[in-house]
């Protein structure tokens, strides 16, 4: 007959958890081993955790997983938590049951590595060392246990990569502009020239809907609001519409009941797809052997992040001050974002304004968007 295991392990798909209150503290985690004596030297140890800090104050060993779960936990609310989540499953087969004390530099050289194996940049890399001085810095400053000891002593000094391999911006020039619209399909084709005449990011303008449109008669246009919950920075995004930005939304009405831009009656998820990827390819080629150069690196790997910097260089170039493109392109809230007045929208929509093309002013739109040859 088999000795009893001790009270409060648990055998679940093979591996024994704890479940188990100890010192008015209820623990519950997994042992992460299915060997009953090693289950049981866990429960041991994590018993002789509560009961030091509990008695003499001695703060109880938390690991990486215990702090990235209470993380994630407490920023669900939180805009961009499912990319936070994606980065933490990516460290945590290095660095799980590393107690926080004992994470650095050196104990998570293995996952710089492995990244580096696997030929991600140094962006990609500090993302994940990131994720961990935030969680970090969050067990020393905020979280608590019952006893009132925060769960690290002193956060570590996490190093960041040097950025050798960063990409920089890329701002289109006017003839790159018209060799994507030509290759782009109408409907990424309007959300790109919609991007490069309004700084909008690309959720921005993914999750456009009709409701946030709000009339301006006073100067016979229509701006839209973007509520805080749906921006980056979580502040209400002001956005003015140019004489292109407008014409796109014009010919956009009508076509779906909640969202300005659909792709075959439904909302689009995102522009940087495979449609994007191959008309993007075809533009660079097509302008390289137009100049009969080889092609643009900049161009041929265009993010569709650098539409918003291409409208914010040429706010720049139109010699728009800097306060007033700061509003443009959403870097910050001010009184215009939340208690607009005609003024104030006319002044940022002259602004806007000066950085329409010239075709553009000659063209209608919808022939631009048309136009599928070079």
């Amino acid at each position: 007959m088999g000795r009893k295991k001790s009270p409060g392990l648990t055998l679940r798909g093979g591996v024994w958890h704890v479940d188990k209150v100890v010192y008015g503290q209820r623990i519950r985690e997994s042992t992460g081993t299915s060997n009953l004596e090693e289950a049981e030297a866990f429960l041991a140890h994590r018993i002789n955790s509560c009961r030091q800090s509990k008695i003499y104050g001695v703060r109880p060993e938390w690991k990486f997983r215990d702090a990235a779960a209470k993380y994630l936990q407490d920023n669900m609310d939180r805009q961009g938590i499912s990319k936070d989540a994606s980065r933490i499953k990516v460290l945590l087969p290095f660095i799980a049951d590393v107690p926080l004390r004992y994470l650095h530099d050196g104990t998570l050289q293995g996952y710089v590595n492995d990244c580096r194996a696997r030929g991600l940049k140094s962006k990609t890399i500090n993302n994940g060392l990131e994720m961990v001085r935030r969680i970090l810095n969050q067990a020393a400053r905020r979280w608590r246990d019952e006893n009132g000891l925060t769960w690290l002593e002193v956060p570590p000094l996490i190093t960041m990569l040097p950025s050798h391999d960063s990409r920089s911006p890329y701002p289109l020039d006017w003839e790159e502009q018209r060799m994507l619209l030509r290759k782009l399909p109408d409907h990424l084709a309007a959300m790109t020239l919609f991007k490069v005449n309004s700084g909008t990011r690309e959720q921005e303008v993914c999750r456009l809907r009709w409701d946030w449109e709000i009339a301006v008669p006073e100067l016979n246009t229509s701006v839209f609001l973007i509520p805080g919950d749906c921006v980056k920075n979580r502040e209400d995004r002001l956005v003015v519409l140019n004489r292109i930005a407008r014409s796109i939304i014009e010919a956009q009405r009508g076509k779906h009941p909640t969202h300005v831009f659909t792709f075959r009656g439904r909302p689009i998820g995102g522009m940087r797809n495979s449609a994007w990827k191959r008309a993007r390819a075809e533009a660079a080629k097509a302008h390289a052997e137009k100049l009969g150069q080889p092609v643009a690196w900049g161009f041929e790997n265009l993010r569709v992040h650098d539409l918003k910097h291409t409208f914010g260089r040429r706010l720049r170039a139109a010699g728009v001050p800097l306060e007033t493109r700061k509003v443009l392109l959403g870097h910050r809230n001010g009184d215009i974002t939340a208690h607009y007045c005609a003024p104030e929208i006319e002044e940022l929509l002259i602004a806007a304004n000066r950085v329409c093309g010239d075709e553009c002013h000659k063209t209608p739109i919808l022939t631009l968007l048309k136009r599928k040859t070079a």
